[in-house]
């Protein structure tokens, strides 16, 4: 996303033009086949971006939205067949992260029972702008159960047809069902951590933040205390567990160099 502002949004770029901004999605590969978590926009918003988006945040946001950026197209670009996705589990459904589910008709789409519920519900004017109907028709599996806890965050556990090293951590606050997606790499788990955090240096002592990703941050949550104690509970998880865990999240444009190793790698 280009939104105007410069490095009061993103912390590097010079002036206030436009920023950079990431809409970063994982590719797995699994014993059940590849795995995508969150989808970003899709070729249906590259096409047709209103209706497809909110006129407010289309312009708010300005998403670059080219189709052979997409998640289905980088698929492609590897060699990949789209239809080899098995399963997509999703950090919530914001329209940033749910577009190209229609990308991706075959697979079955995990997410937070709440997440469901509150897209369905689409109860204010905010709602209604994040949550997109016409990217949301995909049928969805929702979990509500939570397992046996993940360094003392509650997990969702057992995500119908994935194997247990991938599974959703309730990291609510963003939206109502918000959640990071974790995963056992065989090198040390990569938690996925969505919109938790906005920039990865939410996560030092003390967090820092840039005013307008702050401001963004403030105006789409919906629940502030949950969304501040989910950040805490990240904060002690990258303190106390760094050489196991590394956190990624979506808009920072930067993976600090750990998450490149492990996940990459």
């Amino acid at each position: 996303m280009r939104p105007y502002g410069g490095g009061l949004w993103d912390a590097t770029t010079p002036g206030l033009g436009p920023a950079h901004l990431a809409c970063r999605c994982l590719l797995l590969e699994s014993e059940a086949g590849l795995v995508l978590v969150d989808t970003g926009f899709g070729l249906d918003d590259a096409a047709q971006p209103v209706p497809r988006l909110s006129r407010g945040f289309y312009l708010a946001d300005r998403p670059h939205l080219e189709a052979d950026e997409t998640a289905v197209s980088r698929l492609r670009r590897m060699g990949l067949d789209p239809r080899e996705v098995r399963h997509i589990v999703m950090t919530h459904l914001d329209f940033d992260h749910a577009g190209g589910l229609t990308d991706f008709p075959d697979a079955t789409v995990h997410v937070s029972a709440r997440e469901i519920e509150a897209a369905r519900r689409r109860d204010t004017p905010r709602e209604r702008g994040r949550y997109r109907p016409m990217q949301l028709a995909h049928p969805m599996r929702g979990y509500d159960r939570t397992g046996d806890p993940w360094f003392g965050l509650p997990a969702l556990r057992g995500l119908e047809g994935l194997p247990p090293s991938i599974f959703l951590v309730e990291l609510p606050g963003h939206t109502a069902g918000h959640c990071g997606v974790a995963i056992d790499t065989g090198n040390g788990w990569v938690l996925h951590a969505g919109d938790t955090i906005f920039m990865h240096s939410e996560l030092e002592q003390p967090p820092r933040m840039p005013p307008l990703a702050s401001a963004y941050a403030n105006f789409m949550q919906v629940d502030r205390t949950a969304r501040l104690e989910s950040r805490r509970r990240l904060m002690a998880l990258a303190r106390d567990h760094a050489e196991e865990v590394t956190i990624i999240c979506t808009h920072d444009p930067h993976l600090p160099e750990q998450a490149g190793r492990r996940v990459i790698g």
